[in-house]
């Protein structure tokens, strides 16, 4: 089976004082213990347990962090996971994990605080990754499939045509060319309700389409790739849990309410 790196961004700008690493005195809230096992090595373990996803690296600021945890240790004297250290924001993150990969492509990009992430969402994703062709694959998950069965889920939803889609945070990148896209974001920070960031970023037509709702997220993809010379795939996923990550400790109680839930079942 052909396999594909995986970068997971860790790092932390607010490192100790965030609210989550607070709640167990962490360096960072990836390395917080969720529902009995560090957040960071579930992540990790979903990705291998897939099957299509080789060398994990770990965007952050040095091995010091991941050698306190043992499994983490040993999976970096193994080889199976590096580090790929990390600059001042996400996007110069991202890039400079590039240049530190050995053959970076195809690879995925997700987040250290994904706690709920399994296996399957991995696989699901990447099996349809490698059907289609885009420079860019995005993970999404609809507001429907999301309160059904996670009604009190917090989430914040991009409402096009079709409805209301939040990210899983799962980016599969196929080739150079999809740095591009990254580029974007290297200013820093996001964009939020920066409406001039935004027209500036991808011009005048996405910016229109995305807030007058005039057409579908596979079309509003196709046009925010097209304003920066990408080409993008939006992969849907329909997990309730997908797009949900541990920010705050909210959320943090949430993702462990439902992985309780999760270990209860498969007991049963």
């Amino acid at each position: 089976m052909v396999q594909a790196n995986a970068l997971v961004m860790a790092a932390s700008r607010k490192g100790p004082l965030d609210s989550v690493a607070q709640m167990q005195n962490k360096s960072h809230k990836c390395l917080v213990t969720i529902d009995g096992e560090i957040m960071l090595v579930r992540v990790i373990n979903a990705l291998v347990d897939s099957g299509h996803i080789g060398t994990v690296y770990v965007s952050i600021e040095g091995e010091e962090p991941l050698r306190t945890v043992p499994q983490l240790a040993k999976w970096l004297d193994e080889g199976r996971v590096r580090v790929a250290k990390s600059e001042g924001n996400l996007a110069d993150s991202v890039l400079a994990g590039v240049r530190q990969m050995d053959n970076p492509y195809p690879f995925l990009i997700t987040t250290g605080d994904n706690a709920l992430h399994t296996p399957e969402l991995i696989r699901d994703f990447m099996e349809q990754f490698w059907r289609l062709d885009g420079d860019v694959a995005l993970g999404f998950t609809t507001e429907d499939v999301v309160s059904k069965e996670i009604p009190d889920s917090g989430l914040a939803y991009h409402r096009l045509k079709d409805g209301g889609h939040s990210s899983c945070n799962l980016y599969g990148m196929r080739r150079e060319k999809a740095l591009n896209g990254v580029r974007v974001f290297a200013s820093g920070g996001q964009f939020g309700k920066r409406h001039i960031r935004i027209l500036k970023a991808f011009g005048i037509m996405p910016f229109i389409l995305y807030k007058l709702r005039a057409v579908g997220i596979h079309k509003m993809a196709t046009s925010l790739g097209r304003g920066v010379g990408v080409s993008v795939d939006i992969v849907d996923l329909p997990y309730a849990y997908g797009p949900i990550d541990v920010d705050n400790p909210r959320s943090f109680a949430l993702s462990e309410r439902l992985l309780q839930a999760r270990r209860k079942s498969a007991a049963a």
